[in-house]
């Protein structure tokens, strides 16, 4: 559904986006993580045909990007940055406008992305008077009033409460697993996207470092058994003499990565208390999405 060769942007010396290869299937819901300045919007419009790689190619429905291919965005939603809108004219006439600019012959079609998006409380305000959230939903009104085969979503819950968000969340994932639609947002809210992406990949410093089915997370993320008891050079030596590996001391916790010992923590507990030795704390800490991201960026280049 999409999919780039090498697709590059340079600015002068700058290097906003080298050599990106993507390939996102139908359905599939495709998180596209980066800090702020990654890359990702470049990439984005690089995919909507709004500015000119500089070398490489990006293909959606298997065919060619490029500006003047108007017919192909007839099958795109899109949201990119800031939900642009006409200030002065209020929700309904906004995407009244957006109805007639995509010759949607249903006139229901307003009312029912209205419904959708839960805008029926502002549908006659002017869009300058909404909050960033309602202004978000009007963004995410736009890419979806005609119902699109591929979503293209630049951080679309910027702005939207913990409730909102899980509204989109939820809406994303019906469309993808119901109705086959294929959506590729990118965001920095790492934890958000892990609840529902199928498959992720981190972009840093323009470059993609790594791609991941969303089912794999859990392998990649580190685990860790940690462990506080009272004489705690003693804990260290009873569990060595016990055939574990080794755990390290930081901040007076021990840090214990054998996985025998993670998968099967009541082990631990019962030799340390058998030796005299019981723990006052003992817990398997997982890695989650925000701490992986950054230890990936971490072994490619670090943060600048």
């Amino acid at each position: 559904m999409i999919r780039t060769v090498n697709l590059s942007k340079h600015y002068n010396d700058v290097k906003a986006v080298s050599e990106i290869n993507l390939n996102v299937r139908k359905g599939e819901i495709y998180g596209f993580l980066g800090l702020n300045g990654a890359g990702k919007t470049t990439t984005i419009r690089m995919l909507l045909g709004l500015i000119k790689p500089t070398s490489g190619d990006a293909f959606i429905l298997n065919q060619k990007v490029h500006a003047n291919h108007t017919d192909l965005f007839k099958k795109i939603g899109y949201l990119v940055e800031i939900p642009y809108s006409y200030p002065n004219l209020t929700v309904r006439e906004n995407l009244e406008i957006v109805r007639r600019l995509r010759f949607l012959p249903d006139k229901k079609a307003v009312d029912n992305i209205i419904d959708k998006l839960q805008l029926s409380d502002y549908a006659n305000r002017k869009a300058k008077n909404l909050s960033l959230g309602n202004a978000q939903r009007l963004g995410l009104a736009y890419a979806l009033i005609h119902n699109p085969e591929i979503l293209i979503l630049d951080e679309p819950t910027n702005g939207l409460d913990p409730a909102g968000i899980f509204e989109i969340r939820e809406m994303l994932s019906d469309l993808a697993a119901n109705k086959g639609v294929t959506v590729f947002i990118s965001s920095h809210i790492l934890g958000e996207i892990s609840r529902f992406a199928t498959r992720i990949g981190i972009i840093h410093q323009g470059r993609m470092v790594q791609e991941i089915d969303a089912n794999k997370l859990d392998v990649l993320c580190k685990k860790q058994l940690l462990i506080v008891s009272k004489d705690m050079e003693l804990a260290r030596k009873i569990i060595l003499q016990n055939g574990f590996s080794n755990p390290i001391a930081q901040n007076g916790i021990m840090h214990l990565d054998d996985r025998k010992a993670i998968e099967n923590p009541e082990q631990i507990a019962t030799i340390l208390v058998n030796a005299g030795c019981p723990p006052s704390l003992l817990k398997v800490d997982e890695e989650n999405l925000e701490s992986y991201f950054l230890r990936t960026i971490e072994m490619n280049g670090g943060i600048k």
